[in-house]
């Protein structure tokens, strides 16, 4: 198999994958227990639905590429996993049939990562969303009803980056939008102040997984549901009755105020330094991953070793 540098015994791998799950569970166990009677939740919903995450996903834990795991066989069946005489790896099979992912990851990661952060967005992408529309992407009521709603996105430039966000905007939103984004575009527009930047390092680990250890994935998670709560608490919705994980509702940054900026500001802030460090460290893991695709890829080619 050829690349796997790190052995680990079961006692080792196990308690890791106890520390991992009681991560998760100290994150998110109140919302995981809810889901599964059927409840759900306007804020985390949405890392699980909009990237099509299942709970397993992100409470298995994995080591990523280039780790065996002695004394593993429940590992086995797992999809990108080999499992010889009880120790389980994740296989170069696997590897080469994510090199293209691997590829296009590191490339919008590599370009959002040699951007200034840019801030003071305050948000308006989910303003932009209901701008002069009488439909609503969530049931909640908007704080400042329809009109107000309306103002403030009049009152601000919008200046959305994130062809994700921008999709979704209103008809009459998206011509007040600084730039017209396009899919095509992403890689020359992502900057790493946008929140939904942020979130989508979640959605790397996700697609990467497991050649994406699981605690790399737990640290984008984390910042993931951060970033969230800041997109919703900046939204033009009133969450005041939605508890988060600690049982405290979910007050509201009000952008349409000067303090509610400095707020949103400060906060996104953070959010792009704590974003700036984990994306370094994805972008390490992603060009190991993109040189041993091209490495087992040129060894099969010249049949360097016995697949």
């Amino acid at each position: 198999m050829g690349h796997p540098v790190r052995t680990l015994e079961r006692g080792d791998w196990s308690a890791r994958t106890d520390a991992h799950r009681a991560r998760i569970e100290a994150l998110i166990g109140p919302y995981l227990r809810a889901r599964r009677t059927g409840a759900t939740h306007p804020v985390i919903d949405f890392l699980f639905t909009y990237y099509a995450a299942r709970p397993t996903q992100i409470t298995r834990w994995h080591p990523g590429y280039g780790t065996v795991l002695l004394d593993a066989p429940e590992y086995d069946g797992l999809r990108g996993y080999r499992v010889c005489d009880g120790a389980a790896t994740v296989s170069e099979d696997h590897l080469l049939d994510k090199a293209d992912l691997v590829a296009g990851t590191l490339r919008i990661l590599e370009a959002t990562a040699s951007r200034p952060p840019r801030l003071g967005c305050f948000g308006l992408h989910e303003w932009a969303m209901v701008y002069r529309t009488d439909e609503k992407r969530h049931s909640h009521p908007l704080r400042l009803g329809a009109a107000g709603t309306d103002a403030v996105v009049e009152s601000n430039r919008l200046v959305c980056t994130h062809f994700d966000a921008f999709r979704f905007f209103t008809d009459p939103a998206r011509g007040r939008n600084a730039v017209e984004l396009s899919r095509a575009d992403t890689v020359a527009n992502e900057q790493p102040g946008c929140l939904h930047a942020t979130m989508d390092m979640y959605r790397y680990c996700l697609r990467l997984s497991p050649l994406v250890s699981a605690d790399l994935l737990a640290d984008c998670f984390d910042l993931a549901l951060t970033a969230r709560e800041l997109d919703m608490r900046a939204s033009p919705y009133d969450l005041s009755e939605v508890l988060d994980m600690s049982g405290r509702p979910y007050l509201p940054v009000p952008i349409e105020t000067p303090e509610g900026r400095a707020r949103y500001v400060t906060e996104q802030t953070e959010i792009a330094r704590r974003g700036a460090a984990l994306r370094d460290k994805l972008v390490d893991v992603a060009r190991t991953l993109d040189t041993a695709s091209h490495t087992a890829r040129n060894q099969q080619v010249t049949g360097g070793y016995d697949s």
